[in-house]
């Protein structure tokens, strides 16, 4: 059974009825397709850094180093074991402790180790090592007057290749002689020190009488020290002068 065909409405307008308003139809407000919008795709950009140059040869090698630095390093190195304390300090030989402190620090913010723990060249590694040894070993000796005289000494001197560095051997020698000196000047013995002390406050004031016994008392416990002697034949001196301007030099005393 077929069903019978509904003809289309006829929407078209109609003529309008007296007295009655015309009747208009409601307006559909216009519905955009349900589809979301979709920003256009960017490729993400790329990481800081990325895009700069590498770094030149010189600058990765070392942090802070330049080329000129490295080639210094690297000449300094290659002949350490010829150059002497004030030398691997860039200094003269007659540079004051103040000079000494000051060039110490200077070549401690360049070659510190620290400065290159992460450094992957050995060669630069070593080099860096090798020179900050030498120059703390440097300052070791020189900041003491002792030390540095005796090293001027040495490193001036007809044995200079082997006086360069101030190894234990040295080290040792130097304080005999430095205990050396002191032993001269005032003697070894506490007792032999202490009447020679009370010699030379003697000598100060002038009493050359009391100088004299004191020195003998000194020579007691140090007969063979050479600088009681010394002192001893200067007072003695000095009272026979006295006894000679008195007029009694015969005085038997």
């Amino acid at each position: 059974m077929s069903l019978p065909a509904i003809a289309p409405s006829d929407l078209s307008p109609r003529p309008p009825v007296p007295g009655i308003p015309p009747v208009t139809a409601p307006r559909v407000p216009a519905v955009s397709p349900l589809v979301p919008s979709v920003a256009p795709m960017t490729p993400p950009p790329p990481p800081p850094g990325a895009l700069s140059p590498p770094p030149p040869p010189s600058a990765a090698k070392g942090p802070g180093l330049d080329a000129h630095q490295l080639a210094d390093l690297a000449s300094r190195c290659a002949k350490l074991e010829q150059l002497d304390y004030f030398e691997v300090l860039l200094l003269e030989r007659t540079a004051t402790p103040a000079d000494i402190k000051k060039a110490f620090y200077r070549e401690s913010r360049t070659y510190h180790p620290d400065r290159f723990f992460h450094i992957t060249d050995k060669q630069l590694k070593e080099q860096v090592h090798e020179l900050y040894k030498r120059v703390t070993e440097a300052y070791y000796v020189l900041r003491d007057d002792t030390k540095r005289k005796k090293y001027v000494t040495d490193v001036t001197g007809p044995e200079r290749a082997q006086k360069l560095r101030f190894t234990e051997a040295s080290e040792a020698e130097t304080k005999a002689a430095a205990k050396k000196e002191q032993e001269e000047q005032i003697g070894t013995h506490p007792k032999g020190r202490q009447f020679y002390q009370q010699a030379q406050k003697d000598i100060d004031a002038g009493n050359w009488s009391a100088a004299e016994r004191n020195l003998k008392m000194a020579l007691t416990y140090e007969p063979s020290n050479a600088r009681y002697k010394e002192n001893l034949a200067e007072a003695q001196k000095r009272l026979q002068e006295e006894a000679k301007g008195k007029g009694d030099s015969f005085k038997i005393r």
